[in-house]
């Protein structure tokens, strides 16, 4: 009698695959994708006005058009040249590159402290650390103006300077809670092996932490990149001078200088988000992975 076969690793993914349970039609469902699909118009009718506005001739945003005839690509140059976007584009390089570091630094450090090195009051000043999350950034600005003005500390105001634009959020709360929850998560014996080779945690932090935590990193730069990149009440507060001021207020300046030319604002306004959502698409994988593998676990 002949044997029976064992059937092969191909043929038992295929008896498992046959196997799926029916899928099984529910109203909730199609409408929670209706609401869905909503709101992902809605969201995005803003941004669609916006492209189609910069994109027009003046007479066709007079005319309340909903498409340009012919797409006016010379109003993004034209929006450029007068609003002076240049300087400001600059200086909003500068200010988001320095407050990127000074996060990365400082959250990098604190979140390590917090996770692996054991100090007196250490989960009590980790519970105040949150506790300041639930405070609205607007609360701290007059604080924060004192303090820069010289009035809190007598020291030289920093008003009109770059320091006023990147030292207050050079640490950020939530950014040292992801990296800490992370950091958590990261093998005690990867540690262990560190200290039998004579590495101390600095040393550990820099050749170990950092190399495995490339994805909540690039979610603090991303996070910290939009919330300087947009930043505008802010320096509103603390520049009187073009010197120093970003891209937001810069377009701010040119919305009360442009006037009426409506074509030309919205070109303005598609200038300044335009690095904003490359970068986001570009990293959004990462971001995606930074929120999943750090923040959630206690």
């Amino acid at each position: 009698m002949a044997r029976a076969s064992l059937p092969t690793t191909t043929q038992r993914q295929t008896q498992r695959t046959s196997v799926r349970e029916p899928y099984e039609f529910k109203w909730i469902h199609l409408l929670i994708y209706f609401v869905l699909a909503v709101g992902a118009f809605v969201s995005v009718i803003p941004f669609l006005y916006m492209l189609s506005t910069s994109l027009m001739t003046l007479g066709e945003t007079i005319n309340r058009q909903a498409l340009p005839k012919t797409p006016q690509w010379a109003n993004y140059l034209e929006a450029w040249r007068e609003g002076q976007f240049s300087r400001y584009l600059l200086n909003t390089v500068i200010i988001t590159t320095l407050t990127i570091l000074g996060v990365l630094v400082s959250s990098v450090l604190a979140g390590y402290a917090f996770a692996n090195i054991s100090f007196p009051g250490r989960d009590t000043i980790f519970m105040i650390l949150l506790a300041t999350l639930m405070i609205p950034g607007t609360v701290t600005f007059i604080p924060n103006l004192l303090m820069i003005r010289g009035d809190i500390i007598p020291w030289e105001s920093w008003l009109n300077s770059l320091p006023a634009l990147t030292v207050p959020f050079m640490a950020k709360a939530f950014a040292i809670f992801l990296l800490r929850q992370f950091f958590r998560n990261i093998p005690k014996e990867l540690w262990d092996a560190a200290r039998i080779d004579g590495a101390g945690h600095l040393r550990f932090l820099l050749v170990v932490v950092v190399p495995l935590s490339k994805a909540p990193i690039l979610t603090v730069i991303l996070l910290t990149f939009i919330d300087s990149w947009n930043e505008f009440v802010w320096p509103l507060l603390v520049t009187t001078t073009a010197t120093w001021r970003p891209l937001g207020v810069g377009l701010w300046t040119f919305v009360n200088e442009a006037g009426p030319q409506t074509h030309l604002l919205m070109a303005g306004a598609v200038i300044t988000i335009i690095p904003v959502l490359v970068i986001y698409f570009l990293t959004q994988k990462h971001f995606t992975e930074g929120i999943a593998s750090s923040g959630l676990k206690g």
